[in-house]
């Protein structure tokens, strides 16, 4: 589990320098055959952690429920995003998995509601609910590389 965190804390610090270095028209762009933009994508993998880690262990969310309602799966991006909604993501992207292992450590996910996923994987644990947001930040990283490109 410490590498998988490790890894997830390495890829949360290429998003935030992607986030904090991408011009906010280009943050906010979504190209023609595409569903969604750089911002969506980052604010969602926030989301999504904070939905599949803490929401189903049964503890509290970091991230409010406006933020979940605009960036759960499901959601398509609205074209805006203030300064303060940017700084708040940039601010989570590295506290929210800090937070994750610090209570990971300290051992507060006790149980866990099992979730069946979009690809049809059951997460019946944190650990799978762990292992298995690393795998869907990397989906959501390769989107965002691809927007880039598009967007440049």
């Amino acid at each position: 589990m410490k590498n998988i965190l490790k890894t997830t804390l390495q890829n949360r610090k290429l998003l935030y320098k992607i986030l904090d270095k991408t011009p906010r028209e280009q943050l906010l762009q979504i190209p023609e055959g595409f569903r969604n933009n750089i911002w969506w994508n980052i604010a969602h993998v926030v989301v999504t952690q904070q939905l599949l880690v803490y929401k189903f262990s049964d503890l509290q969310m970091r991230v409010s429920q406006e933020f979940i309602e605009k960036f759960k799966k499901g959601t398509v991006p609205d074209g805006t995003a203030s300064e303060e909604e940017i700084k708040e993501i940039a601010a989570f992207l590295l506290s929210t998995i800090e937070w994750m292992e610090e209570d990971y450590n300290n051992g507060l996910f006790k149980e866990y509601n099992s979730y069946t996923t979009s690809m049809n994987v059951t997460l019946n644990d944190v650990d799978d609910a762990i292992a298995f947001n690393l795998f869907h930040e990397g989906l959501h990283l390769g989107a965002i590389l691809a927007l880039q490109k598009v967007v440049d």
